[in-house]
């Protein structure tokens, strides 16, 4: 029977797959979506969550899938938006301008001291919407239990370890 240890780590990394908008073929996305999972020893289950406002919607399913695998530990998810090392800016769509230009004009009628958009808020705020836009769906349950079998078999493999060490104690007594 393995033994195992209470303390591990995990880290799984996926880009969604290229979709289609409005007819246009969509490149795929330098957008990867990571999750780590850590884990440290606890008489109970302590499960924190810390996701982007994107992902919570997932929080009770990967709730489910972390309390199904695991019965003990002080166990920490977290998920983020990896932008990878692309430095292409990618140029913001007309649409978005005309957004960006309508909401920056509503704003200054209430808050006339408001400071404009610069162009580099502008190709920020363009560059989150489009690397936020995606679906996340098909991705977030599968990596997530991918990184839960990765935790498990670190856990495992630190639990072996764990166990040899005490048997060459347990023999070093002996001779003792």
């Amino acid at each position: 029977m393995p033994v195992y240890s209470m303390t591990g780590y995990a880290s799984t990394q996926q880009q969604p797959v290229a979709t289609s908008t409005e007819g246009q073929s969509r490149l795929p996305d330098t957008t990867r979506l990571s999750l780590e999972i850590r884990a440290v020893n606890s008489r109970f289950l302590d499960l924190t969550f810390k996701l982007p406002e994107e992902l919570r919607q997932f929080e009770p399913r990967l709730r489910e899938l972390l309390q199904t695998k695991l019965q003990r530990g002080k166990v920490e998810l977290r998920a983020f938006f990896d932008q990878g090392t692309s430095t292409n800016v990618q140029e913001p769509q007309t649409r978005q301008l005309q957004r960006f230009n309508a909401m920056q004009d509503a704003i200054r009628a209430w808050l006339p001291e408001a400071r404009p958009l610069s162009v580099a808020d502008v190709i920020r705020l363009a560059g989150q919407e489009q690397s936020t836009s995606q679906d996340w769906s098909k991705v977030v349950m599968p990596l997530a239990e991918k990184a839960v079998k990765e935790l498990t078999q670190a856990r495992q493999r630190e639990g072996a370890r764990l166990a040899e060490m005490i048997k060459q104690r347990i023999v070093q007594l002996r001779q003792l």
